[in-house]
């Protein structure tokens, strides 16, 4: 059996607003809308990764670093500074400084539109793990 990743689901308290950020603000386009009431879509990535959005049932809220479950959604950019300052001018606040990346390279924090914790990775020429 070959297991191969196909798309990534995240529950949205606001589907449609949350879509809306991640098309204006990281480039992703609009495969299908799954279901308009409540609304669910398929986006998909440059490099193809898709994500799924649908309506929360709740919300966890801000509980930190050690809940169980997914943490972070990591992007690879080719240079930190330059992608920071895209998503600065897109409106995106960072909290932090850049720090280094487990392995290699270098990382930065920061939050879609309703908090999810996304980072940006810049890993050395040629790397691998």
């Amino acid at each position: 059996m070959n297991f191969q990743p196909e798309h990534i689901g995240l529950a949205a308290n606001d589907p449609v607003a949350l879509k809306n950020w991640y098309v204006r603000t990281l480039g992703a386009r609009v495969l299908a809308e799954l279901s308009p009431s409540p609304p669910a879509f398929m986006l998909e990535f440059p490099g193809g990764l898709w994500l799924e959005i649908y309506a929360a049932d709740s919300s966890l809220g801000a509980l930190g670093n050690k809940v169980g479950g997914w943490r972070h959604f990591a992007l690879r950019v080719d240079n930190i500074e330059s992608a920071r300052d895209q998503l600065t001018a897109s409106g995106v606040r960072f909290d932090e400084p850049v720090k280094p990346a487990g392995g290699a390279g270098r990382i930065l924090f920061f939050s879609d539109s309703e908090g999810n914790l996304l980072h940006l990775v810049e890993r050395p020429s040629g790397w691998r793990f």
